[in-house]
């Protein structure tokens, strides 16, 4: 009788721990549990999205600070433009990694910094096609991801040649082909495809560093609402060092 009883107390206990809103108080202030929908492009190493599974530094952040608002996460794929579109329209919650800029600021809001800003990075083959300054892009077939901003000089520069894809595979692939002279890139990601492609690739000397990146909610997402909340808890996630260990994580998977 005594053990029945028992059981009874655990299960009741149990099922407290585990209703909803109970879970979303862990380390930050008790908030609606929601199902978030993250639009996410493949771009390793912060997006890695494979049949089997997803994921990747980005991902592994935000699942972190879900869990501790005791929000279910779901993905949407698409690329990188293509998720600034489904933000416009609130069909996706999240995305994860954009910079802030005036015009992204009209349809999300830019909740927390995720990561330290990081080197934009110009890649060559060809001796003849390395960057030692700015003024060595004129005449160089460039390529860039499709929607992505690097700096602004360079983003509103139209005497350059740009040839855009839609994922940086695309584009290292272009470089060894031939088919573009320089491929500019995050550094991490950079480095991380180049190693994934086995593709062998020079680093220019010129480089820009780069802005910050950013978790951003989408305005017409309910998620908006809990902003000082994903702040909270990226903050608790920093303080228990989980943050850093990530990062070191997917840093020692681009050595090249």
């Amino acid at each position: 009788m005594r053990w029945i009883a028992l059981k009874g107390v655990l299960a009741g206990i149990l099922m407290l721990l585990w209703a909803p809103g109970v879970l979303s108080q862990q380390g930050t202030e008790t908030v609606e549990p929601l199902t978030v929908t993250v639009g996410v492009d493949h771009s390793p190493p912060y997006r890695i999205l494979e049949p089997s599974q997803k994921s990747g530094l980005y991902l592994e952040l935000f699942e972190e600070i879900a869990d501790r608002l005791g929000w279910r996460v779901q993905y949407r794929e698409a690329p990188f433009r293509r998720i600034l579109l489904l933000m416009r329209r609130g069909e996706v919650d999240v995305m994860l990694g954009p910079l802030r800029t005036e015009e992204r600021e009209e349809f999300m809001t830019f909740v927390a910094p995720a990561f330290p800003p990081e080197r934009r990075l110009f890649f060559y083959v060809s001796e003849s096609n390395r960057i030692e300054r700015y003024s060595d892009l004129p005449g160089k077939v460039i390529g860039i991801l499709e929607g992505a901003r690097y700096f602004t000089r360079f983003d509103n520069d139209q005497a350059l040649h740009k040839e855009s894809a839609a994922h940086y595979e695309n584009l290292m692939m272009m470089l060894q082909r031939g088919r573009v002279d320089v491929v500019v890139a995050p550094e991490l990601v950079g480095l991380y495809t180049l190693r994934a492609q086995g593709i062998e690739a020079n680093i220019s000397p010129f480089f820009v560093p780069g802005d910050r990146s950013w978790i951003a909610v989408s305005n017409q997402s309910p998620a908006r609402r809990y902003a000082e909340d994903i702040r909270a808890a990226l903050k608790l996630i920093e303080r228990e060092g989980i943050r850093e260990d990530l990062v070191l994580k997917y840093q020692e998977q681009t050595a090249y």
